[in-house]
């Protein structure tokens, strides 16, 4: 997940691109949770710019439009800690001169700046929402390589109820974290955290074609997932990445994944109709 402000940068020289591990069925809702972000990023998103003038208990002022969207809709701590909407004073002071990301009232005064928020839906729409085409861009991949496997395993409903509570957790996480931040706090990354975590679980051997320093390399994601896990604890401060929330869906995935295999774990089957392939099955 990635916290509104400020922007976040990319420049990995890791990327997975594909793994080698045939799923059963076909992930519909991997590729409808696909087809909704990059929706939403490019017809809500994309097209935000210069002010928007917004109607407020105290007259009309001129915000800019993307931080205008995402104060509507995205997730901010404070409004879930307390449990009410910014108010103006807050968001003055979190986005004016100063920058005061910490700019929560425990007892405010003055009116909301947008009063009919639903601030606990937010952390759901937030899991749909992306601060940059990078940031939509590497998330989806990370989806993609990792959720049909996951939803294979698990079958549709499942992984959609698996998917959305790793979200919301990972969420709560950041907030339980910072609960005075006034910065929004969106992307799937969360949700995307524990399906790896689960992929690591249940299919630890499985080889990752992996782009490193430009060279094309099989690891096996029980490699490639754990250094990804250990290097959020590494993240530099001020990135914009919240690390909590990935470090807490992760450690969901692989909870849920140790529960579920316990429980249902053999050779041939698992949740849903099978086969499934074992993780032994893997090793080169």
């Amino acid at each position: 997940m990635t916290i509104l402000h400020p922007t976040v940068l990319y420049g990995d020289p890791v990327i997975p691109l594909r793994d080698e591990n045939p799923v059963e069925r076909k992930p519909v809702f991997t590729v409808l949770l696909i087809l909704a972000c990059v929706g939403i990023y490019f017809f809500a998103q994309a097209g935000l710019s210069g002010l928007d003038e917004v109607e407020t208990p105290v007259g009309t002022v001129q915000v800019d439009s993307e931080l205008r969207f995402n104060l509507e809709v995205a997730a901010i701590p404070c409004e879930i800690s307390q449990q009410r909407p910014l108010t103006i004073d807050e968001i003055a002071s979190t986005y004016g001169p100063g920058g005061d990301e910490s700019a929560c009232n425990q007892m405010p005064t003055g009116p909301a700046f947008y009063p009919d928020k639903r601030v606990v839906l937010a952390i759901v729409s937030s899991l749909f929402l992306h601060g940059s085409l990078a940031h939509l861009g590497f998330n989806m991949l990370f989806l993609w390589i990792f959720g049909n496997n996951i939803e294979d395993r698990l079958g549709h409903v499942a992984f959609a109820v698996f998917y959305l509570g790793g979200g919301i957790l990972a969420t709560i996480a950041h907030i339980v974290a910072q609960p005075d931040s006034t910065v929004a706090i969106i992307g799937a990354s969360g949700a995307i955290s524990a399906i790896m975590g689960a992929y690591l679980v249940w299919f630890p051997d499985a080889p990752i074609r992996t782009l490193v320093f430009l060279v094309l390399v099989d690891i096996r994601a029980r490699w490639f997932l754990a250094t990804w896990f250990i290097l959020q604890f590494f993240t530099a401060p001020r990135s914009g990445v919240a690390w909590i929330a990935h470090v807490a869906g992760f450690a969901y995935g692989v909870a849920m994944g140790l529960l579920i295999r316990r429980r249902t774990w053999d050779r041939t089957g698992g949740i849903g109709p099978g086969p499934y392939p074992h993780p032994t099955d893997y090793v080169r």
